[in-house]
């Protein structure tokens, strides 16, 4: 399946790894708007993918697809560039770059806020096919006077958000209540959470098995992560100074 994909560079040519940014559940690639713009400026190239069903490729039936079938879209991505990238991601899409980082070729992970991987599948959670819009995450209004959970965003990052909403796949979403097993994780990892997200909080990571290095971003909500300007000019430093080690230790973007 072809799969959408937009490219910022940086001014000057790097050697470093490219970053491959996956959105999150009923969204699509504009949310990374914002991160895409300070990664360019501190030197790093990165790639946004709209996953199956999202963004220009929105006229496909999403009514069956599956997590592994979001990471193979990633992968696909991946396979094209020739190098091992670091694979980074936003909620939902944070788990599907943990899923790709897991299969190996990647420099490094780096998950904000990431739906929660597991260690077992529970058969009892059904899995149910079918798909549901942004509504199901709070979102009910496209007015940016109206949304709570973007209480951190000011009228243009709400604009940016609303705009980047999409559809989500019912299957996909059972199946990460369901459990989606990562047993380890072969390259570097960074968790990123805000301390102001209600919905994935800093303690929700505090149990995970996979080695990780950790950042809270201080005033950012879940949606503040992505798009909070203020947040992100305060974490990029960090996230980038994280990565230069990590792929330096790695070996893989040399």
């Amino acid at each position: 399946m072809p799969i959408n994909v937009s490219l910022a560079l940086p001014e000057a040519k790097t050697s470093r790894p490219p970053v491959v940014l996956v959105h999150g559940a009923a969204n699509s690639a504009p949310v990374w708007k914002y991160w895409q713009l300070g990664l360019a400026d501190r030197g790093w190239a990165s790639y946004v993918v709209d996953l199956r069903g999202d963004g220009p490729n929105n006229s496909e039936d999403l009514s069956q697809a599956g997590m592994g079938d979001y990471t193979r879209d990633v992968g696909s991505l991946i396979g094209h560039i020739g190098r091992p990238p670091v694979v980074m991601g936003w909620s939902m899409g944070g788990l599907v770059a943990m899923m790709a980082a897991a299969s190996g070729g990647c420099a490094a992970c780096v998950a904000l806020a990431p739906s929660t991987p597991s260690r077992e599948v529970d058969p009892a959670v059904e899995l149910r096919t079918g798909e549901f819009g942004p509504e199901e995450y709070g979102v009910t209004s496209l007015d940016p006077d109206d949304q709570p959970g973007m209480f951190d965003l000011d009228m243009e990052e709400r604009g940016v958000a609303l705009s980047s909403l999409g559809r989500e796949s019912r299957l996909a979403r059972d199946e990460r209540r369901r459990g989606v097993v990562i047993e380890t994780m072969p390259c570097p990892l960074l968790i990123v959470t805000g301390d102001m997200d209600r919905e994935w909080p800093s303690e929700r990571y505090d149990g995970l098995w996979l080695e990780s290095d950790r950042l809270t971003v201080e005033g950012a909500s879940h949606w503040g992560l992505v798009l909070y300007r203020q947040a992100i000019s305060q974490v990029l430093p960090s996230v980038t100074e994280w990565l230069e080690r990590a792929v330096a230790d790695g070996g893989l973007g040399s």
